[in-house]
């Protein structure tokens, strides 16, 4: 029944994320080594399903590590002037050559797909119109370039068409020079003009995780220590904890992934994601679920407390009933609930309530909180938590003195709160008279001071 349940909910959190992102368009910035992986093939085809499901999919593919390759097989030297790097006039057409053997890769895992219900056309086309870098503190950057302008209605076009653009990191100036231009501006400008609601930043670095990087206090992590999501300020917070070379070399992947998420959320672009190639279906739960797969970065407002709606109703029921049928909390209906609505708060990610509770007053200048329940999926995001802390605040501004609960099962939960234990004589008389001793619900208080 759990199982059968924990599909149901994922198939709902698919549909919402579905009908909310239904047309938007969406960068993919992909590394090299990942169309190396075994997972390439079903990465395409996640790719392939978001373009015939209705997303606009652009595609950047990396090949900084294909260049490098190709440059060393044909004793071409690796020349660089800080982290840029210097395409010669002898290197550039092998660059050219590597740029597109890896955006032909994305082109064969999309004809590889099989049947023609699973068709996806794909294009590679020069998008892109470059000028060079020219000389920089001396040295003349040759072939390097970086983005004049983006042919944003050819682009338009054959997305309209439904066809999948392949970016290569190869630019043309108006004469038809060719430019090598790095991937990450590519990527980060065209989610910039065209107005992307998503930019995923796809390789196999392992991201940002607790145990190899410093991070901000009060950062959500999830499994395996991966950061969930950041605002711009905290994403910006951990590269500074971070820039000392003594711990991290100064080409880390991770903290240049960080830092172009950041980049693209302060020019504009909503949600940045940072996902691992290398796991299966990674960009789809990332997208259909609110837990992810990935890091986000993220410059709209993604989750909140507020008021409870009638509408409501039925999702704090759903809830609640697991732990209504336990005994945990007692049993409520929807007219008890609508009764007290001013009394109840919801915790909302994403426009979906995985979190409630409710803040009922009973005179003497006491409050009890009551019907916390989360989402079981959400657990370690301590949502419960949230919700009984902004209780507190509110309970502080009504001007209470003391707030209470009546728990079954949860003592140590809210003593670890800051809640203590007291006797039933010290509610008030109002909730006194109701208290059902065939329960025998132990009573916590909190001071409010």
């Amino acid at each position: 029944m759990d199982k059968q349940w924990s599909q149901v909910e994922l198939i709902r959190e698919a549909f919402h994320y579905q009908s909310r992102f239904d047309g938007s368009t969406m960068v993919f910035k992909i590394d090299f080594p990942v169309t190396e992986h075994p997972l390439f093939p079903s990465l395409v085809k996640d790719l392939a399903l978001l373009s015939q499901t209705g997303f606009k999919v652009i595609i950047v593919p990396g090949a900084k590590e294909w260049i490098d390759e190709i440059l060393k097989e044909n004793n071409i030297a690796l020349l660089y002037n800080g982290s840029i790097r210097i395409s010669t006039g002898e290197a550039m057409p092998f660059v050219q050559m590597a740029a597109f053997h890896s955006a032909t890769r994305f082109m064969t895992g999309f004809s590889d797909l099989g049947t023609e219900g699973s068709r996806v056309d794909a294009v590679i086309g020069n998008f892109v119109r470059a000028r060079g870098l020219g000389v920089i503190n001396g040295i003349d950057m040759e072939h390097t370039g970086t983005v004049d302008k983006f042919y944003i209605d050819s682009l338009r076009r054959v997305l309209e068409l439904g066809m999948v653009p392949i970016l290569p990191c190869i630019g043309w100036s108006p004469s038809g020079k060719p430019y090598n231009v790095p991937s990450d501006e590519i990527a980060l400008e065209a989610a910039v003009n065209l107005r992307a609601i998503k930019l995923f930043i796809v390789s196999l670095s392992g991201g940002i995780k607790k145990d190899l990087y410093r991070i901000p206090e009060g950062v959500e992590t999830g499994d395996n220590g991966r950061i969930i999501r950041l605002t711009p300020q905290e994403a910006g917070s951990t590269l500074e904890l971070n820039s000392s070379r003594d711990e991290h070399p100064k080409d880390d992947k991770a903290l240049a992934e960080l830092a172009l998420a950041l980049k693209a959320s302060i020019a504009g672009v909503e949600r940045v994601h940072i996902i691992d190639g290398g796991e299966e279906g990674a960009i789809l739960k990332e997208l259909f679920s609110n837990l992810g797969a990935g890091t986000m970065v993220y410059a709209d407002e993604y989750e909140s407390i507020r008021g409870l709606r009638s509408r409501d109703i039925p999702d704090i029921l759903r809830l609640m009933e697991p732990l209504m049928r336990q005994g945990i909390l007692l049993r409520r209906t929807a007219e008890d609930i609508q009764n007290k609505k001013e009394d109840y708060a919801v915790f909302v990610i994403d426009g979906q309530i995985h979190a409630c509770g409710a803040l009922h007053g009973w005179g003497e200048e006491q409050g009890e909180i009551a019907a916390i329940a989360t989402d079981p999926d959400y657990t370690d995001m301590g949502l419960g938590r949230r919700v009984v802390r902004y209780f507190i605040d509110k309970a502080k501004k009504l001007g209470l003195k003391r707030i209470f609960v009546l728990t079954t099962r949860t003592h140590d939960w809210f003593e670890s709160l800051g809640f203590r234990e007291a006797q039933v004589e010290t509610l008030p008389e109002q909730k006194r008279r109701l208290y059902d001793y065939s329960r025998n619900s132990k009573v916590f208080t909190l001071d409010l001071k």
